[in-house]
């Protein structure tokens, strides 16, 4: 009886629309009020109602998407029915309060459409490594270049800074991305720079963007493949996000955005907010450098940088987020590092680091841990560090 009554719903909703002078033709057969009802009732058993965009040119649809397929009308008079075998994407699957994704995952979503994956990878200049040429050599399939240095505000003397929203639109937009798209960031080392590309996209207002577990090295360590030479399509887009960037910087008009970023004020503090903040305290300032750079007795990478750390903010070394594979740590385990330095997480929290890279590490893992508003010093170290008039502390060791 079910599986007549849906056979018979689906011949019902798959049937064009009636015209409206058909409706008092004798040889039109009409469903009763009872077998509406049972119908009705047999669909709701098959189907979970979804409100979604439908099948159609133009057209406003609404539809019932089953485990394996899915039928809806539009109400528009060049759409109509349809009927297609899906499954839901897997990337609205995802929840955005864990902010990482495993190779595993990865590996069975890559041939989403609305699955765009980006390799972020950016080394200290001392590493003497070409991001750029490490990607035209092996990337995960599919993934598209993102240029940290130059996705950046260029406006500004210091590294790879946030850009604006309109230069941030163009130059992903360029990449092929729009706001429907999940992003998955890797990077080169496992977790490092992805996490600051992670939390660009947060701060523009696109939170569907989640970091791969481990990067590169947990991928390969998995068995996945991973490609050895770059299209061409992936470089051309590589460039012209660079491109697009000059050209919002020179006024120049760009192409159409497929991108529209909203920047999130409260995700991003300057050298002001942090000046204040010394003695109004209303944040936890954590610095994720290394111990010997945040007590001044290791020298800055950067010449012309001071050693020390900002007056009462704390020292949690990103690479204690991580455990030895370079993965996140599990939610316990973060909690227990950010305890032992007295970091509540019912506080609010604003972290740094050198150039605002490794503090999106500390902001990765405090958002596993529920804190989803961690801002991020963009200036950082390399800004406070070079003002003659910047208060520092040191070490009393």
């Amino acid at each position: 009886m079910a599986t007549s009554l849906l056979s018979r719903a689906l011949t019902t909703a798959l049937r064009p629309p009636i015209r409206p002078s058909l409706l008092h033709q004798p040889s039109r057969t009409f469903l009763s009020t009872k077998e509406n009802l049972l119908l009705s009732l047999t669909v709701l058993a098959f189907f979970s109602p979804i409100r979604a965009n439908f099948v159609g040119e133009t057209a406003n649809c609404q539809g019932y998407f089953g485990p394996a397929v899915r039928f809806g009308r539009c109400n528009s008079s060049t759409a109509g029915y349809g009927l297609s075998v899906s499954g839901t994407s897997a990337i609205h699957s995802l929840a955005t309060s864990d902010p990482v994704v495993s190779a595993n995952w990865l590996n069975a979503s890559l041939k989403e459409p609305d699955v765009k994956v980006l390799d972020a990878s950016w080394y200290m200049p001392n590493e003497q490594r070409n991001p750029l040429q490490e990607y035209q050599v092996a990337h995960i399939p599919g993934a598209l270049f993102f240029d940290v240095d130059g996705i950046s505000d260029r406006k500004s003397d210091l590294p790879h800074m946030l850009p604006s929203e309109e230069a941030f639109s163009a130059a992903v937009s360029a990449l092929g991305i729009y706001n429907k798209d999940g992003i998955i960031v890797y990077d080169g080392k496992g977790i490092f720079s992805a996490a600051r590309v992670w939390w660009m996209f947060r701060a523009f207002g696109h939170d569907k963007v989640w970091v791969l577990n481990g990067g590169l090295p947990q991928w390969r360590a998995s068995g996945y493949d991973v490609e050895s030479s770059a299209s061409s399509d992936a470089i051309l887009k590589a460039s012209a996000a660079r491109e697009a960037i000059e050209k919002v910087y020179s006024g120049q008009p760009v192409g159409q955005s497929t991108f529209a970023a909203k920047l999130q004020p409260h995700l991003m503090w300057n050298l002001y907010q942090v000046k204040e903040n010394i003695n109004g305290q209303s944040h936890q300032h954590i610095d994720a450098r290394s111990k010997p750079r945040f007590d001044g007795t290791a020298p800055e990478p950067r010449k012309g940088i001071k050693g020390g750390h900002v007056p009462n903010s704390k020292c949690i070394p990103f690479n204690q987020m991580l455990d030895s594979s370079q993965m996140l740590l599990p939610a316990n385990e973060l909690q227990k590092r950010f305890e032992e330095e007295g970091i509540s997480l019912e506080q609010p929290v604003v972290t740094s680091c050198g150039t605002g890279v490794t503090a999106c590490v500390l902001a990765l893992g405090l958002h596993r841990l529920g804190k989803g508003d961690v801002a991020i010093y963009d200036g950082s170290w390399t800004e406070w560090g070079a003002h003659s008039d910047t208060p520092v502390s040191v070490s009393n060791a």
